[in-house]
């Protein structure tokens, strides 16, 4: 075994919680699935048969959808499989891919398995991406960025002018991966919105990456797109396993882009955004620096007390995701669970300050 992959800590999901508990811990959405969506699902291809390897009938919705063709669109299992995908494709042994940090804990993962080099950017005290500094870390060694936004787990986004600045500072030839798996929990106007921008038109090295799992609620079903050049997403393709995307997924994700769906999807959305607005205001009044997030979490800092303070929410049978020695992020759940949250939190602001 490679010594570098031996020591490299697998990726751990958000721990899973009990009957009675509230799991907090993995960005999930906490609505059943659509009406619509179930229905599909019920007439979804029988389970003995392969599904079609290139999703076909969900890359043709998706380009119709933002008018682009459908070998522009890049279906596979979660976003997060196309991150692996287009760095395997981009950058291996002596190369480097740099990103912010903290930032989405696969990151530094699927970088070494790849072969090449993490370089991390310390992100901003507010929370967000240090655009310039990431700029400053481009050397002719640099194969990709990843950038996400907003930035999963602290919440900011990126607005749409500062990326136009990072991107000039960009060469061409450096692939530019725009992670924007919590975009449809964006409310603030000045973000970058890479499929409404139409960026990879004007920048050919840039692939927008979406995501069924967070607001749509397909995590189980695990589907995620990217929309870019085709030869950018050819080169992923080919660097992809097989018939990962299941006939179920792609059926539902279609179901999921029906007008009468998004319309209900959009509701929905608007519900976690409120909550998490209120956590937000809430969890300041009680003294927490919140960042301002976008996104359909929130982060607390709780540094060296991380641990101490995820117990005690996980002792109140709330499960949050710990980041040690950094902090806590905490998804926006059931409406149940948005006053158990705030009461924890009080209990234990006191000694952090």
């Amino acid at each position: 075994m490679r010594p570098e992959i031996m020591a490299l800590a697998p990726y751990r999901q958000g721990k899973q919680a009990g009957a009675d508990a509230f799991k907090l811990s993995s960005n999930e959405n906490p609505f059943d699935p659509l009406p619509a969506v179930l229905a599909a699902l019920e007439k979804t291809t029988p389970v003995n048969r392969y599904p079609d390897a290139t999703a076909g009938r969900l890359r043709d919705a998706l380009g119709a959808r933002y008018g682009v063709t459908a070998d522009q669109v890049h279906v596979a299992s979660g976003s997060v499989a196309i991150l692996y995908q287009l760095v395997q494709a981009a950058a291996s042994v002596g190369d480097e891919v740099v990103y912010a940090w903290r930032s989405f804990e696969a990151y530094p993962g699927l970088v070494l398995v790849a072969g090449a080099t993490g370089v991390q950017v310390p992100l901003t005290a507010e929370g967000g991406h240090d655009l310039d500094a990431m700029a400053d870390a481009v050397t002719d060694r640099t194969r990709a960025i990843i950038v996400c936004t907003p930035n999963n787990p602290t919440g900011p986004i990126i607005t749409s002018t500062d990326f136009a600045a990072f991107l000039a500072r960009v060469p061409a030839d450096v692939l530019v991966i725009l992670d924007e798996a919590y975009a449809e929990f964006v409310t603030d106007g000045d973000a970058v919105d890479g499929l409404a921008e139409r960026i990879y038109e004007s920048h050919p090295n840039v692939v927008v990456l979406r995501t069924f799992s967070k607001a749509y609620g397909l995590a189980g079903l695990r589907v995620g797109y990217a929309i870019g050049q085709e030869k950018v997403l050819d080169a992923a393709r080919a660097t992809g396993i097989p018939l990962s995307v299941t006939s179920a997924a792609e059926v539902a994700a279609i179901a999921s882009l029906d007008d009468a769906a998004e319309a209900e999807l959009r509701q929905r959305v608007a519900v976690i955004v409120e909550r998490r607005n209120t956590l937000v205001s809430a969890l300041r009044a009680q003294g927490w620096d919140i960042p301002e997030s976008q996104s359909n979490f929130v982060w607390l800092a709780t540094g060296q007390r991380t641990d101490e303070v995820a117990a005690a929410f996980s002792a109140a049978d709330v499960i949050v995701r710990p980041f040690s020695g950094d902090g806590i992020r905490i998804s926006v759940g059931e409406h149940e669970s948005v006053e158990k949250v705030l009461q924890i939190a009080e209990s234990v602001v006191e000694p952090l300050q």
